[in-house]
């Protein structure tokens, strides 16, 4: 028998798109939670009047997944002291809530409160109530970024790949061992297609970077500094043209930043630690037993290291995760 909770953590795509990847989670839906109007629209909601809170249902089996873990998932992809929303979404519509129905859950849901309360002075601001009503949003809402994977999204999965990969090996790399040369050493270094995408943005076309479809073992490294970034071993077809990866070798190299130059678009940039070097993006439509990531990589930001020159050049240690 599965049981039902509703989460609100700010806009629902994102909290909808990360619990429907959580093990034991059977079923997801975005909707309007606690809402003084009778089956509101999404422009009423966002107007703030009908005092609804974007949440989602999360229908889930308790005997794979327990609520107390679910409230702890919750608590990582959320900012529980901030009153007036999450990241760039504010008004009370994206308020943090956690919604019951069956009153017999409620000493689980206060336990995990309290336990995340203990990390901060100040009083949580993440409410608890009782679910008085909940409206499922428009189609356009539900699942949107699994049918807009570049959509706006404020929801960090790394959280979650680090959960569905756990037990896994992963790496800790120096990144004193590494340096940036300077820029008039990189032109030197670099094509002029390979500048562009590594120092200036660029991408390139889809379906024609060295490394799309590559398949040979080893790691792929930061082509600027020689830090190492991926290995073969997460590397899988996308399908999208550009060499894909579900979790880079040490989640310390990356640095997401914000990306808004498509009009319209907002998208996860990624750079590496200590070369700065634009590396492409990261996207949440990768596999879902792999935690749902899709590092999406620029073949001219990275160079190969075999399995075999490993040693040789310096990366013998990290040979086990190939």
């Amino acid at each position: 028998m599965t049981k039902t909770i509703h989460l609100a953590g700010g806009c629902f795509w994102g909290v909808d798109a990360y619990f429907s990847r959580i093990p034991g989670v059977v079923a997801t839906a975005s909707g309007y939670a606690n809402s003084t109007a009778e089956a509101p629209s999404y422009e009423q909601v966002c107007s703030g009047r009908t005092g609804a809170a974007e949440a989602v249902r999360v229908e889930y089996d308790p005997e794979r997944v327990s609520l107390s873990t679910l409230i702890a998932q919750f608590f990582r992809i959320i900012d529980p002291m901030d009153a007036g929303g999450q990241g760039g979404d504010r008004g009370s519509q994206y308020r943090t809530g956690i919604y019951w129905t069956d009153a017999a859950d409620l000493p689980e849901i206060e336990d995990a409160v309290a336990r995340e309360q203990r990390k901060y002075a100040e009083p949580v601001a993440t409410e608890v109530r009782r679910l008085e009503n909940f409206f499922e949003a428009e189609d356009c809402h539900q699942d949107y970024l699994e049918k807009n994977p570049g959509g706006y999204c404020h929801v960090d999965f790394r959280n979650l790949a680090t959960l569905a990969l756990d037990g896994l090996e992963t790496a800790s790399i120096d990144p004193a061992k590494y340096s940036r040369p300077t820029d008039a050493e990189l032109r030197e270094k670099l094509s002029i297609a390979e500048w562009h995408i590594t120092q200036e943005e660029g991408t390139e076309a889809p379906f024609t970077g060295e490394y799309w479809d590559h398949r040979e073992r080893g790691i792929y490294v930061d082509k600027v500094t020689g830090e190492p970034l991926f290995s073969s071993a997460d590397k899988f077809d996308s399908g999208c043209g550009w060499p894909s990866f579900t979790r880079p070798m040490d989640w310390e190299t990356i640095v997401e930043r914000d990306d808004r130059s498509i009009p319209g678009r907002r998208r996860t940039e990624i750079r590496s630690r200590v070369g700065a070097t634009h590396l492409g993006h990261v996207f949440v439509d990768g596999p879902v037993e792999a935690g749902g990531l899709r590092y999406c990589i620029d073949s001219a930001s990275i160079d190969f290291v075999p399995y075999e020159d490993m040693d040789e050049r310096g990366y013998g240690d990290l040979k086990g995760m190939c």
